[in-house]
């Protein structure tokens, strides 16, 4: 069942759904959420007022299983009958819920939906298996996968210290890049990072964020999981 998506605050994009479809948005409350019961790590990452630039080291770390180790497949996403019809699938661990984004093109949704000539397609909520985050899933149009990802990181003006490196999605070859974006709410740096693919029916862009740092490395194995996973259809 497709389901509606919510309007967000600017400060928890990254955080919180993007859009509601019904009776037009309606701006959500600011609020950070509550401590986690684990003990808290080191997370917080020095300030950068560089560009994005594909010279730039980051200090964002490459894709890795995660604290929590492997997810284990438990649905897929992005295949007919599935709640969010793709260019790819691939496989999500359990409670992770996905919900496809409505009329990402209508224009007076364009600053929440688009970013570079991407738009949001598919968000998988990461709450319900006890995460602050959100997996999402941009399309572009057909061409070279580095192209529409550089294009992606670029339309964020947040995001400073990129770094692309060739890697595999499944079977396809990929670009991933990992940067950090200024959090307004925290006061810090977080990280986040992407990757790309290019299919017979555009270009697909994969993104992890997260409420900060911690979070989005706790969400790796999620992202991990949909990286080793996809397949283009």
């Amino acid at each position: 069942m497709r389901l509606p998506i919510r309007l967000l605050a600017p400060v928890l994009l990254a955080a919180g759904p993007l859009l509601t479809g019904c009776g037009g948005p309606e701006p959500l409350p600011e609020a950070a959420p509550a401590p986690r019961p684990t003990s808290a790590r080191p997370s917080a990452l020095a300030p950068s007022t560089d560009a994005p630039s594909t010279d730039a080291p980051s200090t964002a770390r490459p894709s890795s299983a995660g604290p929590s180790g492997p997810a284990v497949a438990a649905a897929s996403l992005g295949g007919p009958g599935t709640a969010c019809p793709l260019p790819v699938s691939f496989s999500l661990p359990k409670d992770w819920k996905p919900n496809a984004i409505e009329n990402p093109e209508d224009p007076e949704f364009a600053t929440l939906t688009r970013q570079g000539s991407a738009f949001a397609r598919c968000e998988v909520d990461a709450k319900p298996a006890g995460h602050v985050g959100f997996l999402r899933v941009w399309t572009a149009e057909k061409g070279p996968a580095r192209a529409a990802l550089e294009e992606f990181v670029a339309a964020d003006e947040k995001a400073s210290g990129a770094s692309y490196r060739e890697t595999t999605a499944g079977a396809l070859p990929a670009v991933e890049v990992t940067y950090t974006v200024r959090s307004e709410l925290l006061d810090e740096e977080k990280e986040e990072r992407a990757f790309a693919v290019s299919t017979p029916k555009g270009a697909v862009v994969v993104h992890l964020g997260g409420m900060g740092t911690e979070e989005h490395r706790e969400m790796l194995p999620a992202y991990e999981l949909a990286r080793t996973t996809l397949k283009a259809l």
